[in-house]
């Protein structure tokens, strides 16, 4: 009996730590952790520079009402020219007297580009780039009642903030959710927790701990014992590891938890054809009392780039299919909601793509995450881009790098500072598998090449620093030739263009990537077709056992500041319908043979149909694609293009336009090949009816549901503005004249040894292009990659001419203008310029060259083309 005792108080004093544990993470008290609202419901919109709006008295009556996400541009259908100046954002927030015992914070996941925000007529906080989150702690400035956020935004070009320059549109505004978070005093940084799996690759997949290092932070005005506690969830909800420890943070300090959970056994592996998730639940305890808690979704896999035999994913090599994708859809611009967002990676993974490159700046969390649970590979990467045009300050073609050495310093350290949020805020998502710090850097001055490698060199080593889980690549870095090149600055090299086949890139002795190819223009249709671009050399599109995998340009039409041809390079149209090349990979990829094409005929009605009809938030993250169809009376689909208006017949909700939006072939909101389609949100609960008609044609209704807090009462709710859309044109006439040629993709026959293609177009008047000497006749193009219209072409060859030869252009690479024939003379030209009165659309130029007996291959050495962007 004695012994019976003895181990009956053993047992409970074993039992008696899994006992409060278990009482302190299964009691519900009264207190909760952390509490976040959506705030996107419920904003007054002002476009300008306001007086006296961070005012709590201000009076906003005639301001707009809105919702977020939300863009000065909205509503945009692909202008190159947008609205550059500032917005004023106001909201009303109430908080009650234990809401000021908290610490409160805003968080908004994106505004472009410059944030700052007043609560209550004081300034909160601010934030500078346009594409990383940040949170605004308020607490200072928060009163019991009626609360004013005011926000105010620009999109101002400036000199020392990234990007400086792109062929992207520069729209301004909160376009990202915001949220309101209350916590305790002592809490969980904001993505404050990395989350890593550091035994995977060395168990060869089998088994791995889960390692966690959380910040967290104590703002109250005394030192205390705080537990982070850690339990990790399988996709189904079931404990599969746990762990804990205890730290003191002093007043007023933070500390980072370093904890680590036992071997979890045959984890699932997370891969683009199997995306497994897990769950970390991180909960913070003073005692028994829960301070803070949060739910963050990982994955268990390992990469191991190679620069001989390519990517492996879990051990397995792995060569992937990429696109390229920016963020914004038709009308709404960049203002894009979650569900929008996701629907976008499921039309990629549709056609069989496995990689998305986010071009080329860090995305919203809610991309991020609709790759991991779509099973996606992402690149994700950083604003250091430009693109070719005049490298003049003060508008977004600008070089890459400050020419004013007084903004240098500022400069590296806004893409440092923009890096580090990158990774910060997306370290935890198993579809990152890189980190690229940059896209086409040599878009710059020449006299500031030098500091555009410094910068690359930093922003690989902090990189390297922040996480070592991951590679920095360098993206787009196909230029410059010779000794001066930056390939080999990270550890990965992606190439666009023609830098796929330049011979220097050619099985570099770092990991490789084709981060762009193709380039194709279309309207919706289009030919079925991929626009291999230059990978269609040599069936360089099938890989090489080097070439750890290529991207498309691109996944989707986006704006282009460039004009319609940059804009239209997608296999999915602005609308978010797919082109004929979309069916072909999807075909080439997944065996999905394409659908009947539609063809003319009779047109007798319209068919309405959504990506979703039931149960569509109301909070500002989602939405549903409308999509009408040109029938015949059989409903057969048709390519007939009349004009086609939706229009909301009772409910709420809103087109970018407002209430209703019309649709015609000849105009920027098109209807084109039998399809319209457009994205419809509501910010209020209730039924919506919404109908599709056009003259002569049978009309076409849906009920839409929505579902949220607050429902919508007709005559009471707030009525959608009308926002009729004019396309915004700058003041300027005809457009800035502008050169192009200098490090644009060029592409030869053939080259000699050390004179590849992209010598004529290197600003080097020494080194040129000569074709090799077994060709007869040989051709040499430059690919301007916009719709120009052309004023002139120069050229100028390293000594004169002994061939004959011509000069084209062409829009389209297909049909070809003779614009200067040289065939009947040799051995007279040195320089060449071609002047146009007339102005002529084109995006490329072709020299081609025949051979005589006794002449000599042409020595190219640089060719420049001037004219006006076309819409």
């Amino acid at each position: 009996m004695k012994n019976y005792k003895t181990l009956l108080l053993l047992f409970f004093l074993l039992a008696l730590p899994l006992y409060v544990w278990g009482t302190v993470t299964s009691e519900r008290t009264s207190e909760k952790g952390r509490e976040t609202t959506l705030l996107n419901r419920l904003w007054k919109y002002k476009q300008g520079d306001v007086a006296g709006a961070a005012q709590p008295q201000y009076n906003d009556a005639d301001w707009e009402p809105i919702g977020l996400p939300h863009s000065f541009s909205i509503p945009y259908f692909l202008s190159k020219d947008f609205y550059v100046g500032y917005g004023w954002y106001r909201k009303h927030l109430q908080l009650g007297k234990k809401d000021l015992s908290k610490r409160l914070f805003l968080e908004f996941d994106g505004v472009f580009q410059e944030a700052e925000v007043y609560v209550n007529g004081r300034l909160a906080g601010s934030h500078a780039g346009g594409y990383t989150g940040f949170s605004i702690d308020f607490t200072p400035y928060a009163m019991e009642g009626d609360n004013v956020i005011a926000v105010r935004v620009n999109n101002l070009w400036q000199a020392t903030l990234a990007p400086r320059g792109g062929e992207h549109v520069f729209s301004g505004g909160i376009y990202r959710n915001v949220r309101l978070v209350k916590k305790h005093p002592v809490y969980l940084d904001w993505y404050g927790t990395a989350v890593t799996t550091p035994t995977l690759e060395k168990n060869a997949g089998k088994s791995s701990s889960v390692r966690v290092k959380a910040c967290v932070k104590n703002t109250d005005d005394r030192m205390g014992d705080y537990t982070l506690y850690i339990i990790v969830k399988d996709s189904l909800g079931q404990k599969v590891a746990e762990c804990s420890k205890t730290k003191r943070i002093e007043a007023g300090k933070e500390t980072l938890y370093d904890v680590q959970t036992p071997e979890i056994v045959s984890p699932a592996l997370w891969s683009p054809a199997s995306p497994a998730l897990y769950t970390l639940v991180s909960k913070l305890y003073d005692g028994k009392r829960l301070l803070d808690s949060e739910e963050i979704t990982f994955g268990f896999r390992w990469f191991e780039w190679t620069a001989d035999k390519g990517f492996f994913l879990n051990g397995e090599h792995y060569y992937f299919r990429g696109a390229n994708v920016h963020q914004d859809q038709a009308g709404w611009g960049d203002a894009v909601t979650d569900a929008a967002a996701r629907r976008d990676v499921r039309l990629m993974k549709e056609a069989g793509f496995d990689m998305i490159r986010g071009s080329h700046y860090p995305h919203s969390p809610a991309f991020t995450d609709a790759c991991d649970r779509e099973g996606m590979l992402f690149w994700s990467e950083a604003p250091f881009w430009s693109t070719a045009g005049p490298k003049v300050d003060g508008g977004w073609t600008a070089g890459a790098y400050p020419l004013n050495a007084a903004d240098t310093a500022a400069f590296e350290a806004d893409v440092l500072r923009q890096l580090e949020e990158m990774i910060r805020i997306h370290r935890n998502h198993p579809s990152v598998f890189v980190w690229s710090m940059c896209n086409e850097p040599f878009f710059t001055d020449g006299q500031t090449m030098p500091g555009v490698k410094r910068l690359l060199k930093r922003m690989v080593e902090k990189t390297h620093m922040l996480d070592d889980t991951r590679k920095a690549a360098v993206g787009g870095v196909q230029r410059p030739l010779g000794e001066e090149r930056i390939d080999l600055i990270g550890d990965v090299a992606g190439y666009n263009g023609d830098g796929a086949n330049i011979p220097d890139f050619q099985q570099p002795p770092v990991p490789s990537v084709v981060t762009e190819y193709g380039s194709t223009t279309a309207d919706r249709p289009g030919q079925y077709i991929p626009g291999w671009g230059d990978l269609a050399r040599d069936d360089s599109w099938k890989g090489r056992t080097w070439r750890s995998g290529q991207a498309i340009w691109c996944g989707f039409d986006h704006g282009s500041i460039f004009g319609s041809d940059m804009a239209k390079m997608g296999i999915v149209d602005y609308f978010r319908l797919p082109k004929r090349s979309w069916y072909w990979y999807r075909n080439a990829y997944t065996k999905v043979a394409p659908p009947e094409w539609p063809a003319e005929g009779v047109a007798a009605r319209l068919l309405l149909k959504a990506s979703k009809t039931d149960n569509i938030a109301t909070d500002g993250t989602d939405d549903t694609q409308l999509i009408v169809v040109v029938t015949d009376a059989d409903g057969r689909e048709l390519s007939n293009t009349p004009t086609v208006t939706l229009r909301v017949v009772s409910g709420p909700g809103e087109f970018p336009t407002g209430k209703s939006i019309t649709f015609r072939p000849d105009s920027d909101i098109r209807i084109q090949d039998g399809k319209a389609a457009i994205a419809f949100r509501s910010y209020y609960a209730g039924n919506t009816v919404v109908e599709a008609s056009s003259p002569g044609l049978s009309s076409a209704r849906l009920t839409l549901r929505f579902e949220g807090e607050q429902a919508y009462q007709e005559g009471v709710s707030p009525e959608v503005v009308d926002r009729p859309y004019i396309r915004y044109i700058k003041g300027i006439e005809g457009g800035e004249m502008q050169t192009y040629g200098l490090n644009n993709p060029t592409f030869a026959s053939s080259s000699q040894k050390g004179h590849s293609p992209g010598l004529a177009a290197d600003g080097d008047e020494e080194s040129y292009w000569q074709p090799a000497a077994e060709e007869n006749s040989a051709y040499w193009i430059l690919d301007t990659e916009r719709g120009l219209w052309l004023h002139t072409i120069t050229a100028r060859f390293a000594e004169k001419v002994n061939c004959r030869f011509k000069i084209e252009i062409s829009a389209d690479k297909e049909t070809w203008q003779l614009v200067g024939d040289y065939s009947t003379t040799t051995g007279e030209k040195q320089d060449v310029r071609l002047s146009f009165e007339q102005p002529l659309k084109m995006r490329f130029v072709r020299f081609s060259f025949s051979m005589d007996e006794g002449s000599i291959w042409p020595r190219l050495a640089e060719v420049r083309v001037q004219g006006r962007v076309a819409d």
